[in-house]
């Protein structure tokens, strides 16, 4: 029976996949995970593709390891736990040339390339997807530049060291790219915040408008009142007037 798992590189832990899987075999799970970890030890903070050939019979296994998806050797060598959300507005890193040869390398076996520079050329899609600059481009101008034969030397001579005067160059131009992708954020997100202010401001001026006959009606009522205890004095003078009258008329 085999179990195909993805883990992360020396850090494997239980979990339901493999306990629903081996634990009905009575295989004991510590040793399992202890001599997976060990197996993929090379590969920490990278998530590894392992496949275990179990014999039920026996209780016995074998572990094979197998190369890392390329998207997580890329993050790995830039220090990264995830890809761009919005890879062609949103950059999360600079690679060497040199980098991606050496992945190309590692992978060979598994990618179906007639070559290294056609390797290299796949390597660099993944960059696209994941939204990291090569050498201060973007991965889809590096993919022309490999059509155009800009880097034949460094595939040809396998060249997969990268100068620390490169590095520290990469390094400092993402930088700038990062400042810029911040300030451009923080732009939207002011603009978004205006907007909403906007629409808040117009609602409150609808409603405002929808209420205004109500209040004049409102308004109107207590002059009407205002009107009426005007006139009530004179209505009762009035009154005492015409009971005198009667009380004259009486007496004659």
């Amino acid at each position: 029976m085999k179990v195909k798992l993805i883990v992360d590189g020396g850090g494997m832990k239980p979990g339901p996949a493999v306990a629903q899987q081996l634990g009905p075999m009575g295989i004991n799970l510590g040793k399992v995970i202890s001599d997976v970890n060990a197996a993929t030890s090379s590969f920490k903070g990278v998530k590894v593709p392992v496949e275990l050939d179990v014999d039920p019979k026996t209780k016995t296994y074998t572990i094979a390891v197998f190369s890392p998806p390329v998207a997580e050797l890329i993050k790995k060598e830039l220090g990264l736990e995830k890809g761009s959300g919005e890879p062609h507005k949103i950059k999360m890193g600079n690679i060497a040339i040199e980098t991606l040869i050496g992945i190309a390398k590692q992978k060979m076996p598994n990618l179906l390339a007639k070559n290294l520079k056609s390797a290299v050329k796949l390597i660099v899609g993944s960059c696209v997807s994941l939204g990291i600059l090569i050498e201060n481009k973007e991965a889809k101008e590096i993919e022309k530049d490999i059509d155009a034969g800009v880097f034949d030397k460094e595939i040809k001579t396998e060249k997969t060291s990268v100068s620390e005067e490169k590095k520290k160059n990469l390094a400092e131009y993402y930088t700038q790219v990062k400042s810029k992708q911040e300030q451009q954020k923080k732009a939207e997100e002011e603009a978004k915040a205006a907007e909403d202010a906007a629409k808040e401001a117009a609602k409150v001026v609808a409603g405002a408008a929808g209420a205004a006959p109500a209040a004049g009606a409102t308004a109107a009522t207590p002059a009407a009142g205002t009107t009426a205890a005007t006139k009530a004095p004179e209505a009762a003078k009035a009154g005492e007037k015409k009971e005198e009258a009667k009380k004259e008329a009486k007496k004659k």
